[in-house]
């Protein structure tokens, strides 16, 4: 690459990191907004304050970026090159001797830079933040995982069933009942305790226990202080209970299918969203190429102005089609792979083909 082009290159790509930034402020401040008109109407219940309040929208934000992030990047991209086409800096630049797949390539770099902050933001900031906000209004709110569930939690383990009145934090379960079935699934023994704190992977120890065996000389029944309960029940996988799959890491989504196809549950939901996780990333690379060819239109086809408006259309249509495909597969029964990966080709393809296009004027 000669020095005229990395010039270029460095030029266009602190055009276009700049302007998706501002994009994105922007986005994350109307979505706070959006969010803060909502949790207002929660005011007062419990320890629910204005300050939990702006707590809760600020951990909401990376998990805002992480979405938005595409639709930015789309955005500002659109408006860079239609900006450089407008004052015929682009036509320069095509005069030079830059070709479409120059361009394109010139696009890679920052490309790149923004699919490694999605997957950032996507698998380390977000879920923890997401997860943070949810137990914060929990917490203030006097609320608990599962208060809203008359029978409380629900969790499979092998061949017992375990039932969980409530846990204010994931650590600490409150009312546990563990049902354990024999090969024939007939009831052989009932564990209660008022209370279960996580110890260490896998173990628990349970206050107040009463077991109950069921034998063929009838019920037989012991008390105990405490006791060490070994399950792939975690804290973990209760959290996965406050946060949407959608917003999950994609180690937690692997964790968690797992243990659902461990326990012969149905796995389909986060199946989509881990492929969705992994798929996500590469949409900022989609839209930069889907944005490419508008700086190829003559600045008398489009104002700059026209043209952001329909990268804003196209970005909430991308994002609508995401949550469309993920039902649509969940329902008709699609492999995973294809209801996450189909929104992100379709629009790979739509780009391919107007580059196409472009080329053939």
């Amino acid at each position: 690459m000669s020095a005229s082009a990395r010039t270029l290159g460095r030029y266009v790509s602190r055009e276009i990191l700049a302007a998706v930034g501002i994009v994105l402020a922007g986005f994350l401040g109307l979505f706070a907004f959006f969010d803060l008109l909502g949790e207002l109407r929660l005011v007062g219940r419990g320890a629910y304050d204005l300050r939990q309040i702006f707590l809760y929208v600020a951990l909401s934000a990376p998990t805002h970026a992480y979405e938005l992030m595409p639709v930015a990047v789309l955005i500002g991209t659109m408006y860079v090159l239609a900006h450089l086409a407008s004052n015929s800096e682009f036509t320069v630049m095509r005069a030079a001797g830059m070709s479409p797949q120059q361009a394109s390539t010139m696009l890679i770099g920052v490309g790149v830079a923004f699919a490694a902050t999605t997957f950032v933001i996507g698998e380390w900031v977000a879920p923890a933040a997401e997860e943070a906000a949810q137990q914060v209004r929990l917490r203030a709110m006097s609320g608990s995982i599962g208060q809203n569930l008359r029978s409380g939690l629900w969790f499979k383990d092998e061949r017992a069933f375990i039932n969980v009145r409530e846990a204010r934090v994931a650590e600490q379960l409150e009312g546990v009942r563990i049902y354990e079935f024999d090969g024939d699934y007939r009831l052989e023994r009932l564990t209660t305790a008022a209370r279960g704190t996580y110890l260490e992977q896998g173990a628990w120890r349970l206050s107040e226990v009463v077991r109950t065996r069921f034998t063929a000389d009838g019920p037989r029944t012991t008390r105990e202080a405490d006791s060490v309960w070994r399950t792939t029940v975690s804290p973990e996988l209760i959290n996965v209970l406050v946060v949407d799959p959608e917003r999950m890491s994609a180690w937690a989504l692997v964790r968690y299918t797992r243990h659902l196809a461990s326990n012969q549950q149905k796995t389909g939901r986060y199946e989509i969203a881990l492929w969705k996780k992994l798929f996500y990333p590469l949409a900022a690379l989609v839209m930069m190429a889907l944005a490419l060819p508008f700086a190829y239109m003559h600045a008398r086809a489009g104002m700059v102005g026209v043209k952001v408006f329909l990268g804003i259309m196209l970005g909430i249509f991308f994002h609508m089609l995401n949550v469309l495909f993920a039902h649509i597969g969940l329902l008709q029964n699609w492999p995973p792979f294809a209801a996450a990966a189909l929104p992100g080709a379709a629009f790979f393809l739509a780009a391919v083909l107007m580059m196409w296009l472009v080329e053939r004027r």
